[in-house]
């Protein structure tokens, strides 16, 4: 580990409000953990961030003495690109602000917020805003990669609901990029990852949605392709209200699940529709003409799905992902999610498949730096453990699953950029395909010098 040190460190420490901690430091341990237990990368310096001013000091520090920067907000990515070896690490975390606006229905929300803190402001107006499925997410990573959730197929994906974000260049300039200033660079940020600067607040369109009917369906696992058949003809005649995910899981021991499905493994739709309860139980009505071993389906206020996962993947767990994208679930690509579903190498590891038809569809492949429009749905496999002897067979299991289902995955050999994990640096382009050279006109304009390389990179050279 690189030895933080001197007098332009110590500069720093009088200079900003926030918390400066190096390798000596009692915190060191706790301030570099990110949420994947299986990333164990030591830093230099870590500046804790409340404020924009404190962003700038942390930026012209970490510039002035060589280091690579990476830039943290919930800190949940797979690959944990919210840490770095021997350089900066700009910790967003205190950044936790809320500004709702009932009149407007809008939110403005800092950089270090998580999904759950989002929902806590918006749900007293009874509003909420499209993001992903567990609260504990930062909504900056979240937001910047996309941002596929419970409300995509009603409302589209988070950067389909961002009117602006305020940025921190590589220079230390701030702009406020929206769809009148800025707009190149709006354009990039609503996809294109942590590329083009350090994104401080976001501010979404939030829309009058205080509850959902929403719960998990769960079905024997030997049922895998008969309900993933039932799914993918469902889905493709669904409304807009309707989405549901589809999951490989093993039910937790413990309630709310009966205990006669403790620890078995099966397969799974969680549902989230945002209709009333009278047409949410009628669009619902065939699948549970499919006898679901569990129906948990109920009214909920939206930040209680949101969270309802939570305690399933606390942080510190060993996670390995990949995904990808799929446009079609045809009768061979099901028997391979079958053949892997009899597979699950630990209890906490899962496949899912997130609808991203519906709203999101709607929008043109070039409206955003988010490529895949015509794909059904963004899929995840996810080996998890908390034990790291386990690291070498949840690797195993993921890989072999995500090469036995790309044959099958969207054209372009892409995937959503949240969902990439080690070994994916070589899918960046495909991730964006004809949208990348846009992606590098704005990486040349606002981050010339490539010092926001810490991510998926989009390079300015190419």
């Amino acid at each position: 580990m690189a030895v933080a040190s001197g007098a332009a460190l110590e500069a720093l420490r009088s200079s900003i409000r926030g918390e400066v901690i190096d390798g000596e430091d009692l915190r060191y341990d706790e301030a570099r953990a990110v949420f994947n237990g299986m990333i164990d990368k030591r830093p230099a310096v870590i500046v804790r961030c409340p404020d924009v001013a404190d962003v700038r000091s942390a930026l012209a520090y970490g510039r002035s003495e060589g280091l690579d920067i990476a830039i943290r907000g919930g800190a949940h990515n797979a690959a944990g690109l919210g840490s770095v070896d021997n350089g900066l690490v700009i910790d967003l975390s205190p950044m936790k602000w809320t500004r709702v606006d009932p009149e407007t229905q809008t939110v403005t929300v800092g950089g270090g917020c998580t999904l759950g803190d989002v929902d806590h402001a918006t749900h007293t107006f009874g509003l909420a805003v499209p993001v992903g499925i567990l609260s504990t997410t930062g909504i900056s990573g979240l937001t910047l990669g996309g941002g596929v959730g419970h409300l995509t197929r009603r409302y589209g994906l988070a950067v389909d609901n961002l009117l602006a974000v305020d940025v921190v260049l590589a220079d230390g300039s701030l702009v406020h990029a929206s769809a009148d200033e800025h707009e190149d660079l709006f354009w990039a940020l609503r996809g294109g990852g942590g590329n083009f600067g350090i994104a401080t607040a976001f501010t979404f369109r939030a829309h009058k949605q205080a509850t959902v009917i929403a719960g998990p369906m769960l079905w024997p696992i030997e049922q895998t392709a008969d309900v993933l058949r039932f799914y993918r003809d469902f889905m493709a005649a669904a409304p807009d209200d309707v989405n549901g995910f589809f999951a490989l899981l093993t039910v937790p021991p413990g309630p709310p699940f009966p205990e006669e499905l403790h620890s078995k493994p099966m397969c799974g739709i969680v549902w989230c529709c945002t209709n009333g309860a009278d047409e949410a139980n009628a669009a619902l009505a065939p699948a549970r003409a499919l006898a679901p071993a569990l129906d948990g389906v109920s009214e909920l206020p939206f930040p209680a799905l949101q969270s309802a996962f939570d305690p399933l993947y606390p942080p510190g767990l060993q996670t390995y992902w990949r995904g990808t994208f799929i446009a079609e679930l045809s009768d061979d690509a099901i028997a391979t999610h079958a053949e892997y579903a009899s597979k699950l190498p630990t209890p906490l590891s899962t496949m899912h498949l997130y609808p991203t038809d519906g709203a999101a569809s709607r929008i043109g492949k070039h409206d955003t730096a988010w490529s895949y429009r015509e794909a059904k749905w963004a899929q995840v496999i996810l080996g998890a453990d908390p034990d790291p002897a386990q690291a070498e067979a949840l690797r195993s299991w993921t890989v072999g699953y995500y090469d036995a289902v790309t044959p099958f995955a969207a054209t372009g050999g892409g995937g959503y950029i949240n969902f990439l994990g080690e070994g994916n640096d070589d899918r960046v382009r495909n991730s964006y395909r004809d949208n990348y050279d846009r992606l590098v006109d704005a990486k040349r304009k606002y981050d010339p010098e490539n010092v926001f390389h810490v991510n998926w990179n989009i390079e300015p050279t190419e």
